[in-house]
């Protein structure tokens, strides 16, 4: 069964190509890495596939529930008082109204949402007082509190702390589990082997298919150029022009 199909997917920010002749069928139920270098693409299908910018050719088809999507975690605005539960909520509102009540459902949703990302302690806190791993984590929450059967992630343990990181990636693998698809982007190659398919971007799909088709040398040279460096049986990635912040043990090197 297939939960997402594209179709000659093209993506432009004004003249400057993003992404295109994107022809891929995600399976549902799977975990679905898309990994690149940097302008390589990978934000821009998330955004498409999530319906928060115009595409210029082709089209998606959603065989099921539309997406939930997650941000990377930003700054936010000292002078907006939103607190953890606030920000969860939020993803109730669609279904619901600005103006009409929550059911126990939406209750539910959320409470489940705050539980699974560890944020029970923080739901009182303003937005802005958490760190990057907890405003990540809330972030997910609010996307996973949607309850749709796709959710999409643009880079969710980019930079995070050890703990942050593990009760994402925990998530993820539930989700998996319970039948739902995951569609995340990375740029790190162990996150990307544990996927069920992975995309290589350059603007263009350099390969589809199962992390062992994939990542290998030939097509991870043709996506990163050279910075590479095989040692023993393993591919190192450097990509200079990855600029986020990354962890002790992520630095600029991704390796699996």
């Amino acid at each position: 069964m297939t939960a997402i199909t594209t179709n000659e997917l093209e993506i432009r920010y004004g003249k400057t190509v993003a992404l295109t002749c994107v022809n891929i069928q995600i399976p549902a139920g799977s975990l679905v890495c898309v990994i690149g270098p940097n302008g390589a693409g990978k934000s821009a299908l998330l955004k498409a596939l999530a319906g928060t910018v115009e595409i210029h050719r082709g089209k998606i088809d959603f065989h099921g529930s539309l997406p939930s999507f997650v941000l990377q975690s930003t700054d936010v605005d000292k002078s907006l008082p939103i607190s953890v539960r606030d920000v969860v909520s939020l993803a109730r509102y669609p279904t619901r109204g600005l103006f009409k009540r929550f059911r126990k459902e939406d209750h539910n949703a959320i409470e489940e949402a705050i539980d699974r990302l560890e944020i029970r302690e923080l739901e009182n806190t303003q937005f802005h007082e958490l760190s990057g791993g907890q405003r990540q984590r809330v972030l997910v929450a609010q996307g996973l509190a949607q309850g749709s059967d796709v959710m999409l992630l643009d880079e969710p343990v980019n930079g995070l702390d050890i703990v942050s990181r593990n009760i994402i990636l925990e998530m993820i693998t539930q989700e998996v589990e319970a039948g739902r698809t995951v569609i995340f982007s990375s740029h790190n190659l162990s996150d990307a082997s544990r996927a069920d398919q992975v995309l290589l971007l350059k603007t263009i799909p350099i390969y589809y298919g199962s992390p062992d088709e994939v990542l290998t040398e030939i097509n991870l040279r043709s996506a990163f150029g050279e910075h590479h460096i095989r040692v023993g049986e393993k591919i190192l990635i450097d990509d200079p022009h990855h600029h986020h912040e990354s962890t002790h043990d992520e630095q600029r090197i991704r390796t699996f």
